[in-house]
Protein backbone atom coordinates (compact mmCIF):
# COMPACT_ATOMS: atom_id res chain seq x y z
CA UNK A 1 0.00 0.00 0.00
CA UNK A 2 1.13 3.19 -1.06
CA UNK A 3 0.17 5.46 1.85
CA UNK A 4 -1.28 8.82 1.96
CA UNK A 5 1.14 10.24 4.61
CA UNK A 6 4.44 8.79 6.14
CA UNK A 7 6.63 11.01 8.42
CA UNK A 8 10.59 10.12 7.64
CA UNK A 9 12.58 9.47 10.62
CA UNK A 10 16.21 9.26 10.04
CA UNK A 11 19.11 7.94 12.25
CA UNK A 12 20.12 11.77 13.04
CA UNK A 13 16.52 12.24 14.74
CA UNK A 14 17.03 8.96 16.73
CA UNK A 15 20.83 10.08 17.81
CA UNK A 16 19.54 13.80 18.77
CA UNK A 17 17.00 12.11 20.64
CA UNK A 18 18.93 9.94 22.07
CA UNK A 19 21.41 12.56 23.35
CA UNK A 20 18.39 14.43 25.12
CA UNK A 21 17.78 10.91 27.16
CA UNK A 22 21.56 10.76 27.99
CA UNK A 23 21.18 14.70 28.95
CA UNK A 24 18.93 14.15 31.63
CA UNK A 25 16.98 17.23 30.52
CA UNK A 26 14.07 15.84 28.87
CA UNK A 27 11.45 18.42 29.71
CA UNK A 28 11.64 22.05 27.66
CA UNK A 29 15.23 23.52 27.55
CA UNK A 30 17.79 24.24 25.37
CA UNK A 31 16.69 21.97 22.66
CA UNK A 32 13.57 23.67 22.38
CA UNK A 33 15.61 27.18 22.26
CA UNK A 34 17.54 26.40 19.90
CA UNK A 35 14.52 24.89 18.07
CA UNK A 36 12.94 28.18 18.67
CA UNK A 37 16.10 30.21 16.98
CA UNK A 38 16.41 27.66 14.07
CA UNK A 39 12.65 27.79 13.35
CA UNK A 40 12.33 31.83 13.29
CA UNK A 41 15.42 32.15 11.25
CA UNK A 42 13.72 29.81 8.37
CA UNK A 43 10.79 31.69 8.81
CA UNK A 44 12.44 35.06 8.52
CA UNK A 45 10.76 36.29 11.33
CA UNK A 46 12.12 37.76 14.88
CA UNK A 47 10.27 35.32 17.53
CA UNK A 48 9.29 31.77 17.15
CA UNK A 49 7.55 29.95 20.23
CA UNK A 50 7.54 26.59 20.94
CA UNK A 51 4.44 24.61 22.27
CA UNK A 52 3.48 21.13 22.66
CA UNK A 53 0.59 21.25 19.36
CA UNK A 54 -0.56 22.95 16.33
CA UNK A 55 -3.83 23.74 18.38
CA UNK A 56 -2.17 25.33 21.49
CA UNK A 57 -0.24 27.25 18.68
CA UNK A 58 -3.10 28.70 17.22
CA UNK A 59 -5.08 29.04 20.67
CA UNK A 60 -2.04 31.03 21.84
CA UNK A 61 -1.49 33.14 18.91
CA UNK A 62 -4.87 34.35 19.41
CA UNK A 63 -4.97 35.44 22.95
CA UNK A 64 -0.92 36.47 22.82
CA UNK A 65 -2.91 39.16 20.13
CA UNK A 66 -5.42 40.01 21.98
CA UNK A 67 -8.75 38.19 20.77
CA UNK A 68 -10.62 38.22 23.93
CA UNK A 69 -14.60 36.74 24.53
CA UNK A 70 -17.05 38.60 22.61
CA UNK A 71 -14.23 39.27 19.90
CA UNK A 72 -15.30 37.74 15.54
CA UNK A 73 -12.84 36.13 13.73
CA UNK A 74 -12.89 35.69 10.80
CA UNK A 75 -11.58 32.36 8.96
CA UNK A 76 -12.50 29.56 6.91
CA UNK A 77 -14.91 26.49 6.80
CA UNK A 78 -13.25 24.34 4.76
CA UNK A 79 -10.64 23.64 7.24
CA UNK A 80 -9.40 21.01 10.10
CA UNK A 81 -11.70 21.53 13.17
CA UNK A 82 -9.19 23.35 15.22
CA UNK A 83 -9.22 26.26 13.04
CA UNK A 84 -12.78 27.05 14.43
CA UNK A 85 -11.94 25.90 17.59
CA UNK A 86 -8.85 27.63 18.58
CA UNK A 87 -10.84 30.63 18.24
CA UNK A 88 -14.04 29.21 20.35
CA UNK A 89 -11.08 28.36 22.83
CA UNK A 90 -10.18 31.53 22.71
CA UNK A 91 -13.52 33.02 23.76
CA UNK A 92 -14.32 34.72 20.48
CA UNK A 93 -16.91 33.95 18.06
CA UNK A 94 -15.69 32.39 14.67
CA UNK A 95 -17.49 33.98 11.27
CA UNK A 96 -16.70 31.57 8.54
CA UNK A 97 -16.44 33.25 5.08
CA UNK A 98 -16.62 31.11 1.44
CA UNK A 99 -13.50 30.00 -0.21
CA UNK A 100 -12.29 30.29 -3.47
CA UNK A 101 -12.64 27.31 -5.50
CA UNK A 102 -9.43 26.78 -7.44
CA UNK A 103 -7.21 27.24 -4.49
CA UNK A 104 -9.57 26.05 -1.51
CA UNK A 105 -8.33 29.19 0.41
CA UNK A 106 -10.70 31.97 1.96
CA UNK A 107 -11.86 34.34 -0.28
CA UNK A 108 -10.80 37.98 0.08
CA UNK A 109 -14.48 38.72 -1.36
CA UNK A 110 -15.98 36.99 0.90
CA UNK A 111 -14.04 38.34 4.22
CA UNK A 112 -14.64 42.42 3.27
CA UNK A 113 -18.58 40.83 3.27
CA UNK A 114 -18.08 39.84 6.38
CA UNK A 115 -16.21 42.64 8.69
CA UNK A 116 -18.37 43.68 11.00
CA UNK A 117 -17.77 45.88 14.01
CA UNK A 118 -16.86 43.24 16.22
CA UNK A 119 -14.27 42.01 14.07
CA UNK A 120 -10.70 42.08 15.31
CA UNK A 121 -8.67 39.55 13.30
CA UNK A 122 -8.63 37.45 10.54
CA UNK A 123 -7.60 33.75 10.54
CA UNK A 124 -6.42 32.71 6.66
CA UNK A 125 -5.75 29.26 6.43
CA UNK A 126 -2.87 28.34 4.11
CA UNK A 127 -4.43 24.93 3.01
CA UNK A 128 -2.92 22.20 2.02
CA UNK A 129 0.27 23.76 1.55
CA UNK A 130 -0.74 26.94 -0.35
CA UNK A 131 -0.69 30.87 1.04
CA UNK A 132 -3.76 32.13 0.77
CA UNK A 133 -4.01 35.36 -0.89
CA UNK A 134 -1.78 37.55 1.68
CA UNK A 135 -1.41 40.72 -0.60
CA UNK A 136 -5.43 41.20 -0.57
CA UNK A 137 -6.43 39.88 2.99
CA UNK A 138 -3.32 41.90 4.68
CA UNK A 139 -4.82 45.22 2.65
CA UNK A 140 -8.28 44.59 4.10
CA UNK A 141 -6.92 43.67 7.65
CA UNK A 142 -5.12 47.11 7.33
CA UNK A 143 -8.30 49.50 6.21
CA UNK A 144 -10.30 47.63 9.25
CA UNK A 145 -7.84 48.08 11.72
CA UNK A 146 -7.75 44.17 12.59
CA UNK A 147 -5.22 41.70 13.25
CA UNK A 148 -3.87 38.62 10.86
CA UNK A 149 -3.44 35.45 12.49
CA UNK A 150 -2.02 32.98 9.83
CA UNK A 151 -2.78 28.91 10.61
CA UNK A 152 0.31 28.03 9.01
CA UNK A 153 -0.23 24.22 10.35
CA UNK A 154 0.03 22.63 6.58
CA UNK A 155 2.35 25.81 5.48
CA UNK A 156 5.90 25.02 6.50
CA UNK A 157 8.18 26.69 3.52
CA UNK A 158 5.48 27.81 1.62
CA UNK A 159 5.32 31.32 0.39
CA UNK A 160 3.72 33.98 -1.03
CA UNK A 161 5.67 36.46 -3.06
CA UNK A 162 9.19 35.12 -2.02
CA UNK A 163 7.78 35.55 1.74
CA UNK A 164 7.34 32.42 3.83
CA UNK A 165 4.21 31.41 6.16
CA UNK A 166 4.52 32.22 9.47
CA UNK A 167 6.01 36.01 8.41
CA UNK A 168 2.76 36.75 6.26
CA UNK A 169 1.35 38.13 9.06
CA UNK A 170 0.60 39.78 12.72
CA UNK A 171 1.30 36.23 14.12
CA UNK A 172 0.93 32.55 12.75
CA UNK A 173 0.40 29.06 14.17
CA UNK A 174 2.45 26.15 12.87
CA UNK A 175 1.73 22.19 13.65
CA UNK A 176 4.32 19.26 13.88
CA UNK A 177 2.22 16.50 13.42
CA UNK A 178 3.31 13.34 12.00
CA UNK A 179 1.38 13.61 9.02
CA UNK A 180 2.84 17.55 8.52
CA UNK A 181 5.66 18.34 5.88
CA UNK A 182 7.89 17.97 9.33
CA UNK A 183 7.31 16.79 12.69
CA UNK A 184 8.17 16.78 16.53
CA UNK A 185 6.01 13.55 16.80
CA UNK A 186 3.45 15.92 18.47
CA UNK A 187 4.18 19.73 18.26
CA UNK A 188 3.64 23.33 17.08
CA UNK A 189 5.19 26.74 16.61
CA UNK A 190 4.24 30.04 17.11
CA UNK A 191 5.79 32.98 15.19
CA UNK A 192 6.08 36.51 15.05
CA UNK A 193 7.63 39.18 14.85
CA UNK A 194 5.67 41.24 17.59
CA UNK A 195 7.81 41.90 20.80
CA UNK A 196 4.43 41.94 22.66
CA UNK A 197 2.79 39.13 21.29
CA UNK A 198 5.74 36.49 21.42
CA UNK A 199 5.87 37.82 25.54
CA UNK A 200 2.35 37.04 25.66
CA UNK A 201 2.71 33.61 24.16
CA UNK A 202 5.51 32.30 26.41
CA UNK A 203 3.28 33.08 29.38
CA UNK A 204 0.66 31.78 28.18
CA UNK A 205 2.34 28.43 27.42
CA UNK A 206 3.13 28.22 30.76
CA UNK A 207 0.88 28.55 33.30
CA UNK A 208 -0.06 32.24 32.57
CA UNK A 209 3.73 32.98 34.80
CA UNK A 210 5.95 35.72 33.94
CA UNK A 211 8.38 35.11 36.96
CA UNK A 212 8.00 31.32 38.13
CA UNK A 213 5.48 30.42 40.43
CA UNK A 214 3.99 33.82 40.02
CA UNK A 215 0.47 33.62 37.78
CA UNK A 216 -0.60 36.92 36.31
CA UNK A 217 -2.71 35.43 33.38
CA UNK A 218 -4.89 32.15 32.72
CA UNK A 219 -2.20 30.02 31.10
CA UNK A 220 -1.96 26.63 30.15
CA UNK A 221 0.92 23.45 30.01
CA UNK A 222 1.41 23.87 26.27
CA UNK A 223 5.31 23.50 26.78
CA UNK A 224 6.98 21.44 23.96
CA UNK A 225 9.85 19.13 25.16
CA UNK A 226 13.66 18.72 24.60
CA UNK A 227 12.80 15.44 22.68
CA UNK A 228 10.29 16.82 20.83
CA UNK A 229 12.91 19.79 19.83
CA UNK A 230 15.08 17.35 18.71
CA UNK A 231 13.36 15.78 16.36
CA UNK A 232 12.65 18.87 14.98
CA UNK A 233 16.08 20.21 15.09
CA UNK A 234 16.96 17.04 12.51
CA UNK A 235 14.02 17.92 10.58
CA UNK A 236 13.81 21.48 10.01
CA UNK A 237 17.23 20.45 8.30
CA UNK A 238 15.96 18.47 6.56
CA UNK A 239 12.80 20.04 4.99
CA UNK A 240 14.00 21.93 2.02
CA UNK A 241 14.35 18.34 0.63
CA UNK A 242 11.86 17.40 2.01
CA UNK A 243 9.53 20.33 0.04
CA UNK A 244 11.61 19.71 -3.30
CA UNK A 245 10.49 15.72 -3.50
CA UNK A 246 6.97 17.01 -2.52
CA UNK A 247 6.80 19.63 -4.92
CA UNK A 248 8.82 17.38 -8.30
CA UNK A 249 6.10 14.27 -7.32
CA UNK A 250 3.17 17.14 -7.55
CA UNK A 251 5.03 18.20 -10.62
CA UNK A 252 4.90 14.74 -12.23
CA UNK A 253 1.07 14.42 -11.51
CA UNK A 254 0.33 17.27 -12.55
CA UNK A 255 2.09 16.44 -16.00
CA UNK A 256 0.27 12.98 -16.54
CA UNK A 257 -2.92 13.21 -15.07
CA UNK A 258 -5.93 13.33 -17.06
CA UNK A 259 -9.51 13.55 -16.62
CA UNK A 260 -9.20 15.50 -12.71
CA UNK A 261 -9.29 18.71 -11.79
CA UNK A 262 -5.42 18.82 -10.38
CA UNK A 263 -4.65 21.64 -8.00
CA UNK A 264 -4.30 25.10 -9.13
CA UNK A 265 -1.17 27.07 -7.92
CA UNK A 266 -1.44 30.91 -7.94
CA UNK A 267 1.31 32.57 -9.50
CA UNK A 268 2.25 34.90 -6.06
CA UNK A 269 2.27 31.93 -4.05
CA UNK A 270 5.37 28.56 -3.68
CA UNK A 271 3.31 25.38 -3.02
CA UNK A 272 4.60 22.83 -0.44
CA UNK A 273 2.04 20.29 -0.85
CA UNK A 274 1.27 19.03 2.49
CA UNK A 275 -1.67 17.63 0.41
CA UNK A 276 -1.67 16.91 -3.27
CA UNK A 277 -5.74 17.55 -3.75
CA UNK A 278 -7.53 16.88 -6.72
CA UNK A 279 -11.54 17.16 -7.62
CA UNK A 280 -13.33 14.45 -8.72
CA UNK A 281 -16.90 14.29 -9.49
CA UNK A 282 -17.14 10.39 -9.21
CA UNK A 283 -15.04 10.39 -6.14
CA UNK A 284 -16.54 7.33 -4.28
CA UNK A 285 -15.92 5.14 -7.22
CA UNK A 286 -12.06 6.77 -7.62
CA UNK A 287 -11.47 5.71 -4.24
CA UNK A 288 -12.69 2.38 -4.45
CA UNK A 289 -10.35 1.66 -7.62
CA UNK A 290 -7.56 3.07 -5.32
CA UNK A 291 -7.83 0.71 -3.05
CA UNK A 292 -7.72 -2.08 -5.31
CA UNK A 293 -4.73 -0.45 -6.71
CA UNK A 294 -3.52 -0.28 -2.92
CA UNK A 295 -3.27 3.33 -2.81
CA UNK A 296 -3.97 5.31 -0.33
CA UNK A 297 -6.15 8.68 -0.46
CA UNK A 298 -7.82 10.57 1.55
CA UNK A 299 -11.02 13.12 1.59
CA UNK A 300 -9.56 16.62 3.63
CA UNK A 301 -12.10 17.59 4.36
CA UNK A 302 -15.59 16.14 3.86
CA UNK A 303 -17.15 18.15 6.42
CA UNK A 304 -16.70 21.82 6.40
CA UNK A 305 -16.77 23.03 10.45
CA UNK A 306 -19.33 24.56 9.85
CA UNK A 307 -21.43 21.90 9.25
CA UNK A 308 -20.10 19.99 11.64
CA UNK A 309 -22.97 18.96 14.35
CA UNK A 310 -21.22 21.28 17.32
CA UNK A 311 -20.73 23.81 15.55
CA UNK A 312 -24.77 23.66 13.57
CA UNK A 313 -26.00 23.08 17.88
CA UNK A 314 -24.34 26.70 17.86
CA UNK A 315 -26.54 27.97 15.32
CA UNK A 316 -23.99 27.90 12.24
CA UNK A 317 -25.33 26.85 8.50
CA UNK A 318 -23.36 26.35 5.73
CA UNK A 319 -25.94 28.47 3.28
CA UNK A 320 -23.54 31.37 3.19
CA UNK A 321 -20.34 29.08 2.17
CA UNK A 322 -21.96 27.44 -0.96
CA UNK A 323 -18.05 27.03 -2.61
CA UNK A 324 -16.76 25.09 0.27
CA UNK A 325 -19.97 22.58 0.50
CA UNK A 326 -19.42 22.00 -3.16
CA UNK A 327 -15.66 21.35 -2.85
CA UNK A 328 -16.28 19.27 0.07
CA UNK A 329 -18.46 16.93 -2.10
CA UNK A 330 -15.39 16.23 -4.70
CA UNK A 331 -11.55 16.87 -3.00
CA UNK A 332 -9.47 14.00 -3.04
CA UNK A 333 -5.71 13.76 -1.58
CA UNK A 334 -2.94 11.35 -3.41
CA UNK A 335 0.38 10.54 -1.95
CA UNK A 336 2.94 13.26 -3.11
CA UNK A 337 4.88 12.57 0.04
CA UNK A 338 8.92 12.40 -0.09
CA UNK A 339 8.56 8.75 0.12
CA UNK A 340 6.82 8.08 -2.72
CA UNK A 341 8.66 7.14 -5.26
CA UNK A 342 8.27 6.90 -9.49
CA UNK A 343 6.98 3.90 -9.89
CA UNK A 344 4.44 5.03 -7.44
CA UNK A 345 3.84 8.01 -9.39
CA UNK A 346 3.23 6.14 -12.49
CA UNK A 347 0.92 3.89 -10.72
CA UNK A 348 -0.77 6.72 -9.18
CA UNK A 349 -1.54 8.28 -12.67
CA UNK A 350 -2.10 4.99 -14.14
CA UNK A 351 -4.61 4.16 -12.09
CA UNK A 352 -6.46 7.04 -12.57
CA UNK A 353 -6.54 7.73 -15.71
CA UNK A 354 -8.05 4.35 -16.95
CA UNK A 355 -11.07 4.90 -14.40
CA UNK A 356 -14.16 5.72 -16.40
Amino acid sequence: MIPIAKPLIGQEEKSAVNDVLNSGMIAEGPRVKEFEENFAEFCGTKHAVAVNSGTAALHVALMAAGIKPGDEVITTPFSFIATGNSILMAGAKPVFCDIDSKTFNISPESIKEAISDKTRAIMPVHLFGQCADMSAINEIAQDSGVRVIEDACQAHAAEWKGVKAGALGDVAGFSFYPTKNMTTSEGGMVTTNDDKIAKMSRIYRNHGMARRYYHDYMGFNYRMTDICAAIGLAQLRKLDGFTKKRRDNANYLDNNLNGVVTPYVSPDAKHVYHQYTIMVENRDTVIEKLKEAEIGCGVYYPVPINEQTYYKELGYSTQSTPNSNDVAKKVLSLPVHPSVTEDNLKLIANTLNNIA
